[in-house]
C-alpha cells in the first residue's frame, strides 16, 4: 500500500481535533483548511442540497478506483483529523488491513472496501478457491460487521457459477453498483430527513437546529453522503 499525496494537508499536532462548523442552511458541506491549518467541516445554504462532499473545493469520494484501473484509492482515515492523505490498495492483503486497521471505517464504507476489496482479488486469482478465500479473508476483518457480510454475499453471489474470463469485469461492475446504492441510500435519507429538520426549524423561528448524530454517520463513514 502506497501513500499517493504524503504531504497532502499536513497537520500539526497540537491541537486535539479538527474545528467543527455548521451553517443554518442544508447539512451537506465541505472541508476547508483553517488559519490554524487544521480541516474545518463547513455547511451554507449556497452549497444547495445536491452538493456533493468537497476537499479543497474538489468533489471527493471516501473510496474510488484509481485512473489506472486496477488499483483503489481511499482516504487514510488513521491519519485524521492531523493529515490528510490518499492512499492506494492494489492487493486483497492491502483491503483488508485498511478494513482491518481502520483506514476506512464506518459500516457503508467497509461494505464498499469488501466489495472492491474482492475485485481485486479477482485480479489476481479469479479462480473459484480464490473466490472463496477472498470472501473469507475480507469477513474475518470485522466478523460482526453486517455490511461487511452482505456485501462480500452480495459480491459472492455475482461472480459464483460465472466463467473464470468474466470475474474481474464483474466484479468491478457489482462493486460500483454497491457503492452508488450507498449515495442513492443515503441522499434518500438526507431528503427525508430534511423535512422534519425544516418543520424543527420553523417551529424554533427560523434560528439553527441542532443536529446530533448517533455511530459513525457522517460521510467519512458512507461512500460520498454521509
Amino acid at each position: 500500500m502506497e501513500n499517493l499525496r504524503a504531504g497532502n494537508v499536513p497537520l500539526p499536532s497540537r491541537r486535539p481535533k479538527a474545528g467543527i462548523g455548521a451553517g443554518c442552511g442544508p447539512i451537506y458541506g465541505g472541508i476547508r483548511p483553517t488559519l490554524g491549518g487544521l480541516p474545518q467541516f463547513v455547511g451554507s445554504v449556497e452549497a444547495g442540497y445536491e452538493s456533493r462532499m468537497k476537499v479543497d473545493g474538489k468533489s471527493t469520494r471516501s473510496i474510488w478506483v484509481e485512473s489506472d484501473g486496477a488499483s483503489l484509492g481511499i482516504i487514510d482515515q488513521t491519519l485524521l483529523p492531523h493529515r490528510f492523505a490518499d492512499a492506494r490498495l492494489k492487493t486483497l492483503a492491502e483491503a483488508a488491513h485498511a478494513i482491518r486497521s481502520m483506514q476506512v471505517r464506518g459500516a457503508p464504507l467497509i461494505g464498499a472496501a469488501a466489495a472492491y476489496g474482492m475485485w481485486l482479488a479477482m485480479r489476481d486469482d479469479a479462480s473459484d478457491e480464490g473466490l472463496e478465500r477472498a470472501c473469507a479473508t475480507l469477513l474475518a476483518t470485522r466478523p460482526t460487521a453486517v455490511n461487511l457480510r452482505w456485501a462480500l454475499d452480495e459480491m459472492a453471489a455475482a461472480l459464483r457459477n460465472r466463467p473464470r474470463p468474466e470475474r474481474v469485469a464483474a466484479a468491478l461492475r457489482r462493486a460500483n453498483e454497491i457503492a452508488e446504492q450507498d449515495i442513492a441510500i443515503n441522499q434518500a435519507i438526507g431528503r427525508h430527513g430534511l423535512k422534519i429538520i425544516e418543520d424543527i426549524k420553523a417551529r424554533k423561528n427560523d434560528k439553527c437546529v441542532n443536529v446530533l448524530t448517533h455511530c459513525n454517520a457522517g460521510w467519512l463513514a458512507t461512500v460520498d453522503w454521509g
